[in-house]
């Protein structure tokens, strides 16, 4: 039986958009959050006891994404209305404004270093900034439709975007060149991102599918069917072990990757949940959805399976089986009624909200990505069985023997990406050969036809 303090609890919830959340995002510190709305506002909420909430008010059109700088100093926002606005996250709550793209923007995202800024747009195109001059640097075009999301790898070296043309790409920001292409999808990705090591990308598809890809040997490593409707969006752990995923059928679901199956379902939301993220520390995270309220989770899993799982399992290559299903529920139930004190810091805007029977979701224009009923959930608490992971005492193979064959699997995995690098080597070396025999061969033909 798992003991209690393992199961992540609903610690705290924040009620203040008039709409369905977008986005949000911890500061570096783990002290805020930051939340995008249909409603056109971005919310800053402090953890603080009695704290103010801050609004920042100016976008013309739903905010789609929002984003903490590295540092804390900077906040990054993306709109319907085609901008791109960096804000001071402070009380008095200043910007600057990027006319970014010529249709709406999707996501925005920092490089790790704070120097760069990723934008995704429906004009399908994806745009790189420079954030210490706060200038346009270029553009990648290759998507045939709109860009859903983009984010950097964690070294900066590459980008990863999802289209909905029903593609993935890599793109090298060095070179500016689409490297890789992965189209393995009955629908699109909603929202991709790498896993804290850069080695692999995971994606949050419209298909109700989750999929973890390979990128040193293009490979689909695991792909979970575990949701009833479209993913929304993931969040990877910062140990790179457990990943979090928001779907419109009203759930968030924690995989564990090193054992390949499906640990938590946690049903707080009333309807869609359209984004989750975890701290910077992975020891919170937060949702929020078409029910307009941010909740606030303690993950404690992570401390407790952190330091067993990671000597104790061998990295899952592949995914053999269906996931074994395992739900948890809040043991709090959430109200739906708390006043925040909150601080408007720009001019008001003009725009009318939705009415509460208007579609939410239509601004993510796809409209099977609701759950058919969006009927209030319970907060029952089911036991959650583990008696298939096996303690250290029950397992056949001696640890030493793990501990073995897990370096032995890192070995291989530096041997495969040493191949992968040779073979590129070996593909650049063909094609620079194949062209100096063309040109030998137009040389040649052009000095037959002079004689």
């Amino acid at each position: 039986m798992a003991s209690a303090t393992e199961d992540p609890v609903l610690e705290r919830y924040f009620k203040g958009h008039k709409a369905a959340l977008t986005s949000l995002d911890f500061s570096s510190n783990g002290k805020q959050l930051a939340t995008a709305s249909w409603d056109t506002f971005l919310m800053l909420w402090n953890f603080k006891p009695h704290a103010r909430a801050y609004r920042y008010v100016g976008h013309k059109d739903v905010v789609t994404s929002v984003q903490f700088s590295p540092h804390g100093n900077l906040l990054a926002s993306a709109s319907r209305d085609r901008t791109v606005r960096l804000w001071i996250p402070d009380k008095r709550g200043k910007f600057s404004e990027f006319k970014a793209h010529t249709a709406p923007v999707r996501s925005v995202d920092f490089s790790a270093d704070g120097q760069f800024l990723a934008t995704a747009s429906e004009d399908k195109s994806i745009k790189v900034w420079n954030m210490y001059r706060q200038r346009f640097l270029y553009s990648l075009y290759r998507h045939t439709h709109w860009v859903r999301c983009a984010k950097f790898s964690p070294d900066g070296r590459l980008i990863v975007s999802c289209s909905e043309d029903k593609t993935i790409k890599i793109w090298d920001t060095t070179n500016k060149q689409c490297v890789n292409n992965f189209s393995d999808f009955i629908g699109f990705a909603n929202f991709v991102d790498f896993n804290p090591s850069g080695t692999c990308i995971a994606s949050a598809g419209s298909d109700q599918t989750v999929k973890v890809w390979d990128i040193r040997v293009n490979k689909l490593l695991q792909h979970y069917q575990v949701h009833s409707s479209g993913v929304n969006c993931i969040s990877f752990h910062p140990s790179g072990n457990y990943l979090i995923t928001a779907s419109s059928d009203g759930t968030l679901k924690i995989l564990d990757l090193l054992e390949g199956r499906l640990i938590y379902t946690l049903q707080g939301h009333t309807g869609p949940v359209f984004t989750v993220s975890f701290s910077k520390g992975g020891e919170l995270f937060a949702s929020g959805g078409a029910d307009t309220q941010v909740l606030l989770w303690r993950t404690n899993f992570d401390e407790l399976h952190c330091k067993g799982l990671n000597k104790r399992n061998l990295k899952r290559l592949h995914f053999d089986s269906p996931p074994h299903l395992l739900d948890v529920y809040p043991r709090t139930p959430h109200p739906h009624e708390e006043k925040v004190e909150t601080v408007e810091t720009t001019e008001t805007s003009g725009r009318t909200l939705p009415d509460k029977g208007e579609e939410v979701c239509g601004y993510f224009l796809n409209p099977s990505l609701l759950s058919p009923e969006c009927s209030p959930t319970t907060t029952k608490k089911k036991t959650e069985d583990m008696s298939d992971l096996p303690s250290e005492s029950q397992r056949s193979i001696p640890l030493a023997v793990t501990d073995a064959l897990e370096h032995i699997m890192e070995q291989l995995n530096v041997l495969t990406q040493t191949v992968s690098i040779l073979e590129q080597r070996l593909t650049l070396t063909e094609d620079k050969l194949k062209d100096c025999l063309e040109n030998q061969q137009k040389l040649f033909s052009a000095v037959q036809q002079k004689s």
